[in-house]
């Protein structure tokens, strides 16, 4: 099992977005050290909680910090950008980190109307994602109407995040999926094999690859390890009833909160789909998904307000797969 990290950048309560971003950098060579496979980063505007708004630049720190592990996006939302320049990107990434930058692009807008006004795109952009996945990957290949230097000529893997539509546009374009359970785990397993029944082979990817995201949490006990799942979720709540993406607090100021029944209602539903439990427990329903949605890779994704049991997490888990490189470290 291939399992690989992606860190939002979430900021904490009482921290700053300075030390959001430094901790995703010492993030990154942690989970070189632990072992795993990729440690990609994210794009989000206009989010008070996400410190992550140009994961290009935020890529170079980690590639810079690291030396072996794959760096990459999860992802580049490409509505919001030309094709060309993300290219001239993904370009100076690749000259700068040879082989090891990966190219997860994304079809969302921005969280908001004011967001999306600030970027000059609209909700309907998204549907513009396969011609701009065109473009973009015209650059690489070099067919495109103008050269996108230093891009040209150089294989930069892509991916594509989705859900529904964008699963297709994957298949399509013959691109490894990544994907994760937003509408259940059903709507998931059916999209992957929709996508698998229509996967046209193409130069970036022969065969269809599948990498599912979830969110996962360790511990050395079930409770404790759901604990930590407790402050990402009630920012969900608290996003989905306010319009506000805020910062992580602590478990036991989530616990001490007051919820309204539609409040308790968004958190309970975004507990509902994560993985947690004892390191043995984790390890057993990370195989029992791969069982079930036959995916190539694990993308995972801790989000709590204690980052050192966080990062305990990642290295409990690491532990308990013995595909995984464990070195030595004194972090």
């Amino acid at each position: 099992m291939k399992l690989s990290v992606l860190d939002r950048s979430r900021t904490r309560e009482g921290g700053t977005h300075a030390q959001a971003l430094r901790d995703t950098v010492e993030f990154a060579r942690q989970a070189e050290v632990l072992g795993y496979h990729r440690f990609w980063v994210s794009e989000h505007h206009g989010v008070p909680g996400v410190a992550g708004s140009a994961p290009t630049v935020l890529a170079a720190a980690a590639a810079a910090r690291t030396s072996e592990i794959r760096i990459g996006t999860g992802g580049v939302m490409l509505p919001n950008h030309r094709p060309l320049v993300v290219a001239e990107q993904f370009g100076v990434l690749e000259s700068l980190f040879p082989g090891r930058i990966d190219m997860g692009l994304g079809r969302s807008v921005g969280f908001t109307e004011p967001v999306r006004r600030a970027l000059g795109h609209g909700k309907d952009d998204a549907a513009e994602f396969g011609v701009q996945l065109d473009e973009l990957l015209s650059y690489f290949t070099g067919d495109a109407a103008v050269s996108g230097y230093p891009a040209t000529g150089l294989a930069v893997p892509p991916f594509v995040l989705a859900t529904g539509a964008g699963a297709q546009v994957a298949a399509s374009h013959g691109l490894p999926l990544v994907i994760g359970a937003i509408r259940g785990e059903q709507a998931m397993v059916e999209a992957i094999d929709g996508y698998r029944a229509r996967f046209r082979p193409s130069r970036w990817a022969r065969e269809p690859y599948v990498v599912v995201s979830t969110a996962v949490a360790v511990a050395e006990t079930t409770e404790e390890a759901r604990r930590l799942l407790l402050p990402e979720a009630w920012s969900m709540a608290y996003s989905r009833t306010r319009g506000e993406f805020p910062a992580l607090r602590s478990p036991a100021d989530v616990l001490a909160t007051p919820m309204t029944d539609r409040e308790r209602k968004y958190f309970e539903e975004s507990l509902r789909g994560t993985i947690f439990g004892t390191p043995t427990e984790a390890s057993a329903e990370l195989d029992g998904l791969v069982r079930r949605t036959g995916a190539d890779e694990v993308l995972l994704t801790t989000s709590t307000y204690d980052r050192t049991a966080m990062l305990t997490s990642y290295r409990l888990l690491a532990q308990t797969l013995p595909t995984q490189p464990l070195l030595t470290t004194t972090a």
